[in-house]
């Protein structure tokens, strides 16, 4: 909600520009000066040492354009860092957690920022006011209130300040949501339009590679998730997925056989959570003799928000892990930049990164998606590929007032959800397979420029409460990059396991493994896979496995559906169109050897007939 440094002019006036990003939602040029007046009532906009201070008094004009003076606020709590070295000779693990943080070169702050300095600070021109906007300056000065007893929960100085720094981010994003619902801004649906062509471009158009490319290249997983829908309590990259291999085995082993083949250094980065950091880290000491080098960093961790009070779940900063969350991989941007590893990876010349979820099978290194960033000197490139009715909840891109957009199903207004899922409008979506130019991340990280749309993730605690987590997407920073664009990729670089219907259609022999990179079966007749819904008894990874003796053969499987009790035994194949259904109190057992094939399959049976 600060106005960007890049918006001040010499006498401190803000000059114009045509982005619109600073704003809530989906400003338009002529709406963002009504909006930032008004937000001003509230007291967002004036500067503050830190974000977290008391809300000042009601002052003059004069005084607040002296108080523009000090920029550094525009910067927010970026700053430079010192350059990173590295040792060569095994993985050096830079690493965060929560009880104990760990931030590398973490710069000096005020360890008591967060603290209020005065009790009867007033709102600022709150008997101007309308209601809305009075009680959101309220919950604004509780917020900053609560936070600050967060961090005088904490003892040690290293880790009070380095936590200290993470709240005033947190803060940030809340006075920004605070603002947006006050205002109630939506997007204008009738001023989407689709893409122009040359902002969508056919993967089939990208020229050949050139492997001097992969020298400036590093690889980035996101890493921070737990795998809960399919009942796993760990790190999901941890999941056996495909001939004893896990997620991270997988990568490994395409980025080793990247480096060996081109004798290239292309270094893995891992993005955690505050889940998933130890079992990371445990899990990435077998690849120490593998030839690549692996860097692991924590992305932020915010407090809940209680949705009625609008307050943090947590009373103390050591609080019960379920009333944190990592804020959503558009998180990214800044957990790179304030844990040094943007620094660290500029300094080692890389000036590419390739950013993709852990989950995502297909998301391999291009050398052809590489090249075409290279030859166009897009900052910034989203793969996207061609929507199914599978895909509905995919976020897509627009173009809203000349600008390129990434619209979230959460940010469409009810009335036009039918027409966001529909496959005939929007015909694409987000891989979250992204190419970044780092010179162009750190400029706008310095400069303090990127505010990502702000995703509200409504949740229910254990005992029944109502909360709010505060998200942005990763992909929603195409927005800021010079050039940023998409490439329309084949599917078979989109394959996520999300399910176990997902885990059945990857462990089975559809594919087999290259240097860990899957691949379709010769033997598959048709280009595309099948389609696998497999029901509740099957959600969990523990009954998955308990239900299959062994994979069954699907290559030349359409369709498999299956609900109820069921259980295959080993040998089995599917053929055509296959749907077992045991009803409630009942079970199907599929025996060893059966072979199903256009096969509809119901009642109380043992199929021992076939």
């Amino acid at each position: 909600m600060h106005a960007r440094l890049s918006n001040l002019g010499p006498n401190n006036r803000l000059k114009s520009s045509s982005r619109t990003s600073s704003f809530p939602l989906f400003l338009g040029p002529g709406e963002k000066e009504n909006f930032r007046a008004s937000s001003n009532a509230f007291g967002f906009f004036p500067a503050r040492k830190s974000i977290c201070e008391p809300i000042r008094e009601e002052g003059s004009e004069a005084s607040d354009l002296a108080a523009l003076e000090d920029l550094e606020i525009y910067k927010r709590h970026h700053r430079p860092r010192i350059q990173l070295t590295r040792t060569q000779s095994a993985p050096q693990l830079i690493s965060t957690t929560t009880t104990k943080p760990v931030y590398i070169n973490q710069p000096t702050m005020s360890m008591d920022s967060l603290m209020p300095r005065s009790e009867s600070a007033r709102l600022r021109g709150q008997s101007q006011m309308d209601f809305k906007t009075a009680t959101t300056g309220v919950a604004a000065k509780a917020m900053r209130n609560e936070i600050s007893n967060l961090v005088r929960s904490v003892s040690d100085p290293v880790t009070k300040k380095a936590f200290d720094t993470e709240m005033q981010s947190f803060f940030y994003l809340f006075t920004r949501y605070l603002a947006k619902r006050a205002h109630s801004v939506e997007l204008d649906w009738d001023r989407i339009k689709s893409p122009t062509e040359d902002k969508i471009v056919p993967y089939s158009k990208l020229s050949d590679g050139d492997v001097q490319n992969l020298h400036k290249l590093a690889v980035l997983k996101v890493n921070g998730g737990l795998g809960t829908s399919m009942g796993m309590t760990g790190a999901k990259s941890a999941l056996e997925v495909k001939d004893d291999m896990t997620f991270l085995d997988l990568t490994v082993r395409q980025i080793e056989h990247l480096n060996t083949t081109h004798r290239v250094d292309v270094p893995l980065i891992l993005m955690t959570s505050f889940n998933t950091h130890e079992d990371t880290l445990r899990i990435i000491k077998k690849y120490a003799n593998q030839q690549l080098r692996i860097t692991t960093f924590n992305q932020s961790r915010y407090p809940r928000i209680y949705k009625e009070s609008l307050l943090p779940c947590p009373k103390s900063a050591d609080d019960d892990k379920k009333n944190w969350y990592p804020p959503g991989h558009g998180d990214l941007y800044n957990a790179l930049y304030q844990s040094g590893v943007l620094d660290q990876l500029l300094a080692e010349g890389k000036e590419y990164l390739f950013v993709s979820n852990s989950d995502n099978l297909g998301a391999v290194v291009d050398e052809k998606i590489l090249a075409h960033m290279v030859e166009t000197g897009a900052e910034f490139i989203m793969e996207v590929t061609d929507k199914t009715k599978a895909d509905v909840k995919g976020g897509t891109l627009i173009d809203y007032d000349g600008i390129i957009r990434l619209l979230e199903v959460a940010q469409v207004p009810n009335e036009h959800i039918e027409d966001f899922k529909s496959v005939r409008k929007f015909k694409i979506f987000n891989t979250n397979n992204l190419w970044i130019n780092l010179k162009a991340l750190k400029r706008l990280m310095e400069n303090g420029e990127m505010e990502l749309d702000i995703i509200v993730n409504p949740k229910t605690t254990d005992d029944g409460q109502a909360v709010l987590q505060l998200e942005t997407a990763a992909g929603d920073a195409i927005q800021f990059f010079k050039n940023g664009h998409g490439v329309n990729v084949p599917r078979s670089r989109f394959l996520p396991v999300k399910s176990c219907s997902d885990l059945l259609l990857i462990k089975s022999d559809i594919y087999s493994l290259q240097h860990g990179q899957l691949v379709i079966n010769e033997q598959r007749m048709f280009e595309t896979t099948p389609v696998i819904k497999l029901g509740d008894h099957f959600k969990k990874i523990a009954q998955f496995q308990k239900r299959f003796k062994k994979i069954p053969k699907i290559i030349e499987l359409d369709h498999l559906t299956v609900t109820g009790d069921v259980y295959f035994g080993r040998n089995v194949t599917l053929r055509g169109t296959v749907i077992i259904v045991a009803n409630e109190g009942q079970r199907i057992d599929i025996p060893d050897g059966c072979i199903l094939e256009n096969r509809l399959v119901s009642g109380n049976l043992n199929l021992i007939e076939l």
